[in-house]
C-alpha cells in the first residue's frame, strides 16, 4: 500500500533551509516524495489581506506562523522586497531532483495565485501558469510533468491547462482518491491525486492536539488502508523546520504500518486511468484551514 508524500514549497526561507532538511530526513527513511516548488518571487507578506477571511485569525494564533516563518518571511512583498526564489535557490532544486525526487510547480507567485485565482479570468490564469512552467524549465532544462496548485485553489483555466501544458498527473484538490476532473460537465484528461489527509497547521491548536501528540493523531487516521492509498501534504516551512521530529514520527509510524512511502509520480504510475471515477470539482471548507478549497465532489455519472 502507498502512501504519496506531497511537499508543498512556499516561501524563500523554506526552499533555501527548509528543503534541505526534508531531503536528508527521507532520505534517512528510504523515503519518496514529490517537491513542488514556488517558482517566482515571495510575497507571503501580502497575505496580510486575508485577515477578514473567515478562520484565517485563528489559523495564524493557533500555528505560530512568526516562530515558523520568520520575521523577514512576513514581510516580504510589503515592508522589504520579496526575494525571486527560482532565481536565488535553482541549486538547491536541482539538487532535490538530482537526489532521485520528483519535482513540480506549485505556484510562480504563491499569494497571488492563492488569493487571486479563484476569480481570475483564463489570460491571467494562463500567464501565471506559463510564468512558472517557463522558470522550470530554465532550472530543471525539461518541462514540468506535475502541478500542485497553492492552498489547493484553482479554476476551470487551470484545470484546461493542466492538460494543455502537458502535465501527467496534479494535485490541485482535496479528496479521498485520484479521479479524474469533471466542471461543469467538461471533463479535463488530467487525472487528480487529491490531498487525502489533513495537515499538521490544520491540526495542531485545535481539538486538544499539540507537537506532542498529533503524529498519534495522524497515524490513527491510516491505520486502516484504503485500496487507493493516501496522499499527506507537507510544507517545507514547517516539517523542514520545528515540526521535523513530529514529521519523522510520522515517517516511522507509517512505515511500521505497512506503507510504501512513494512520490506522486510513484503512486500515478500505479493507476489504470480508464477505470479511474470522473468527480466534479466541488468548493468547500475544510476544518482548520481558512477559506473555500477545490475538492473531489460527487461522482460524475454521464
Amino acid at each position: 500500500m502507498k502512501l504519496a508524500l506531497k511537499v508543498d514549497v512556499d516561501t524563500y526561507r523554506g526552499t533555501r533551509k527548509g528543503v534541505p532538511r526534508l531531503v536528508e530526513l527521507l532520505k534517512k527513511h528510504g523515503a519518496g516524495a514529490t517537491f513542488l516548488f514556488s517558482l517566482g518571487p515571495d510575497h507571503t507578506g501580502r497575505a496580510i489581506k486575508r485577515v477578514f477571511r473567515r478562520g484565517f485569525v485563528g489559523k495564524v494564533s493557533r500555528t505560530s506562523v512568526l516562530s515558523n516563518y520568520g520575521l523577514a518571511t512576513l514581510l516580504y512583498g510589503t515592508l522589504l522586497p520579496g526575494p525571486d526564489i527560482g532565481r536565488r535557490c535553482a541549486t538547491v532544486m536541482r539538487a532535490v531532483r538530482d537526489a532521485g525526487f520528483d519535482v513540480g510547480i506549485h505556484a510562480w507567485d504563491h499569494v497571488k495565485w492563492q488569493d487571486g485565482v479563484g476569480k481570475a479570468d483564463a489570460r491571467w490564469t494562463e500567464r501565471q501558469m506559463r510564468l512558472a512552467r517557463e522558470r522550470f524549465e530554465k532550472i530543471f532544462g525539461e518541462p514540468a510533468r506535475t502541478h500542485g496548485a497553492a492552498g489547493w485553489q484553482t479554476n476551470l483555466h487551470a484545470l484546461r491547462l493542466t492538460q494543455r501544458l502537458g502535465f501527467d498527473y496534479c494535485s490541485d484538490t482535496r479528496g479521498s482518491c485520484p479521479f479524474i476532473p469533471v466542471w461543469r460537465a467538461e471533463i479535463v484528461a488530467c487525472p487528480q491525486l487529491p490531498t487525502t489527509l489533513p495537515t499538521l497547521d490544520e491540526l495542531i491548536g485545535a481539538n486538544g492536539l499539540t507537537k506532542k501528540n498529533v503524529a498519534e493523531h495522524l497515524l490513527g487516521l491510516t491505520r486502516e488502508r484504503p485500496n487507493s492509498g493516501h496522499v499527506y501534504t507537507l510544507h517545507a516551512e514547517l516539517e523542514g523546520g520545528k515540526l521535523a521530529p513530529v514529521f519523522e514520527a510520522m515517517l516511522s509510524g507509517w512505515k511500521s504500518q505497512g506503507y510504501e512511502l512513494v512520490s506522486l509520480r510513484a503512486l500515478a504510475e500505479t493507476l489504470d486511468l480508464k477505470s479511474l471515477p470522473r468527480n466534479e470539482i466541488a468548493i468547500g471548507a475544510v476544518a482548520g484551514r481558512s477559506g473555500s478549497l477545490a475538492m473531489q465532489g460527487k461522482e460524475y455519472l454521464s
